[in-house]
C-alpha cells in the first residue's frame, strides 16, 4: 500500500487532506482518483487506512479508517552519534539510517572532521537530511523519520548520552588484549553509540569517552570506510539490543 504524510493537525478535521509535494504526487504523478486506498502517516508515530474523498488543485482529501498496527519500529530506541562527514557522505547515511531503524542521528565535530559548513550551508543540509528521511520512512514501513539533531561538539554529543542504558564508542584501535568485540548481552531500552569522522577518533577522544561510562567496541580486524562503519554499527546495535532477531535474555 503506497504512503502519504498528513499534517497531525489535519487528524482531528471534518474533511482531512493531504498537500504539498505528497498531494502532488497524489494527483499528478499516480492520477489517483475518489476511492483509492492508501496509507497516511503523522510523522509521529501514527498510521491509517484512509480513502481518497476528492482532488482540488492543491489538497487530495481523505476520509480516515482505522490505526495500523505498529510493527515497524525498533524494540529499544537506537540513538546514533556521527562524526561529520562530507556532505554526500552524511546524505547517504540519513537515508540508510532511517532504513535501519535508528531512532535519533547527532552529528558532531570531531577533532579530525572535515571542515564543516558554515551555518546558511547547514541549515541547508537539515533541511535536506529530513526531507531524505521522510521519503525512506515511506520505502521503508516506519511510522517516524529519524529525528536529526543540530550539529554539536564531541564533548556535547557525549552528555547525550547521560541517561541511556548503554554506551558505545566504535574505534578501530581497539587492542586485542582488550577484546572489547560487541556480543550478546541484554535488551536495552536506549543504546547510544558513536562513530567517528573519516580520520577516526583521536585517543584522547576515546578516553573521554571511557570516563563519561562509554564502552569502546571494535568491528573485527577490518579498517572500514567512516560511512560502512557508520551502517555496520547501526546493524550490530539492532542485532544485539534491537529488533533484528537477536534472541537475548
Amino acid at each position: 500500500m503506497r504512503r502519504f504524510f498528513i499534517s497531525p493537525e489535519q487528524l482531528d478535521q471534518p474533511r482531512p487532506y493531504i498537500d504539498g509535494a505528497d498531494a502532488h504526487h497524489l494527483r499528478v504523478v499516480l492520477r489517483s482518483q475518489p476511492g483509492d486506498s492508501i496509507d497516511v502517516l503523522d510523522g509521529r508515530g501514527n498510521a491509517y487506512r484512509a480513502r481518497v474523498v476528492s482532488i482540488d488543485r492543491d489538497r487530495v482529501y481523505v476520509a480516515l479508517g482505522a490505526p495500523l498496527s505498529a510493527k515497524q519500529e525498533s524494540t529499544a530506541e537506537m540513538i546514533l552519534a556521527q562524526g561529520y562527514l562530507k556532505d554526500k557522505k552524511m546524505d547517504g547515511l540519513v537515508r540508510q539510517l532511517t532504513e535501519l531503524g535508528v531512532t535519533r542521528w547527532i552529528p558532531f565535530v570531531a577533532r579530525r572532521s572535515v571542515p564543516v559548513p558554515d551555518e546558511k550551508r547547514l541549515l541547508a543540509r537539515y533541511a535536506r537530511w529530513q526531507k531524505i528521511s521522510l521519503e525512506a520512512v515511506k520505502q521503508c514501513g516506519r511510522r517516524c523519520p529519524m529525528v536529526i539533531d543540530p550539529l554539536v561538539s564531541f564533548e556535547n554529543a557525549l552528555k547525550q548520552a547521560q541517561f541511556c542504558d548503554i554506551k558505545l564508542i566504535f574505534w578501530e584501535k581497539i587492542s586485542e588484549s582488550e577484546d572489547q568485540s560487541l556480543k550478546p548481552t541484554r535488551r536495552a531500552d536506549k543504546v547510544f553509540a558513536m562513530i567517528g569522522p573519516e580520520g577516526g577518533f583521536n585517543p584522547d577522544e576515546v578516553a573521554l569517552a571511557r570516563q563519561a561510562g562509554f564502552l569502546a567496541v571494535g568491528m573485527g580486524p577490518r579498517i572500514l570506510r567512516a560511512e560502512t562503519a557508520t551502517l555496520a554499527a547501526a546493524v550490530l546495535m539492532q542485532f544485539v539490543f534491537g529488533d533484528m532477531a537477536q534472541d537475548c535474555p
